[in-house]
């Protein structure tokens, strides 16, 4: 089990160990765990004494955000972006946070990169206390998304240009690659803006008026990117049936031209294959013209049925 630890109190910033935090006084006390074994939910029961509850939430395997009221406080569980590389059904790291009067306990199975920026604000003394820092977490989390959505809807944009120019067929891996983190990404995002809204209407001492205004933009910024996530994903789609008919219509063209190339050498096949035959009585057989007569014959045939076609509109444009 590893993590680390801040204590701020009276404006002062302390950096300590995690068993050392429990017991110092301060406006803020935040104690963070990065696991994925039991060890955890032995310290955080045994040590932290937090109840039954709120220790299956922090350390659960499997979350989705959500916000729970528990007495005076709240379990809070966000996700974000990773430094590690993660699956396309989750792309997004949780973080779970149980917040009590002045104390933080947060919980991490993957990294999260918000982390780090907001370890920065607490040493630099801009956080004070509870409500800061989550609000500061969620505010770094959707600031960190954001781009990423942006990007999204750039890819889709790219895509839907090329469409246009008919380079389809290299696009349908584009598309479905940006159709599923679009997916992926909503998943999380929009039960994620219900948490932190949920966050901010939760009555207590600990949520300022400020940090309620800051939670309540961060839902804002989530609830924009999950829109934006949703028309991504319904665009991804309408682009990919539209990759579709372009195959299919690729394919009908040229099914189009080997049909009526097929059509031109048909009757020149039947008067070669007649003429080949090894019978007595084929015509002008000892004619010294006779070959390129047929030559010119065939010709002939291959041209009328050419302007057929070109005259009934056959030939794909």
């Amino acid at each position: 089990m590893s993590g680390f630890a801040w204590v701020v109190n009276d404006g002062k910033v302390q950096s300590v160990g995690i068993k050392q935090a429990l017991g110092q006084p301060g406006e803020l006390v935040w104690v963070h765990l990065t696991t994925t074994d039991d060890h955890a939910k032995e310290w955080l029961g045994g040590e932290a004494q937090l109840p039954p509850f709120v220790i299956e939430a922090l350390t659960a395997a499997e979350t989705r955000p959500r916000c729970d009221a528990v007495g005076d406080g709240a379990v809070i569980n966000l996700r974000g972006l990773s430094s590690e590389a993660m699956t396309a059904s989750d792309p997004l790291a949780s973080i779970r946070l149980y917040a009590h009067q002045d104390h933080v306990f947060s919980v991490t199975r993957k990294p999260l990169s918000a982390l780090d920026p907001v370890q920065k604000q607490v040493a630099a003394g801009r956080i004070l206390d509870p409500g800061d820092l989550i609000s500061e977490i969620a505010q770094q989390i959707t600031s960190e998304l954001d781009p990423v959505v942006a990007d999204l809807g750039d890819n889709l944009d790219d895509c839907e240009a090329q469409i246009a120019a008919h380079a389809a067929w290299e696009l349908r891996r584009m598309v479905s690659e940006t159709r599923s983190k679009a997916i992926g990404y909503r998943r999380f995002l929009y039960p994620q803006r219900l948490a932190l809204e949920r966050l901010a209407a939760l009555p207590g001492e600990w949520l300022r008026e400020d940090d309620r205004l800051h939670l309540n933009a961060a839902a804002d910024r989530a609830a924009r990117m999950a829109e934006e996530l949703e028309s991504i994903r319904e665009r991804a789609a309408l682009t990919h049936e539209t990759l579709t008919d372009l195959r299919a219509e690729l394919i009908d063209q040229r099914s189009l031209i080997i049909a009526v190339v097929a059509m031109v050498f048909l009757p020149l096949t039947f008067v070669t294959g007649l003429l080949g035959m090894n019978v007595a009585g084929i015509p002008f057989a000892h004619k010294t013209w006779a070959f390129w007569g047929v030559v010119g014959f065939c010709i002939a045939i291959a041209a009328v049925i050419t302007l057929y076609f070109m005259r009934r509109h056959w030939f794909p444009k």
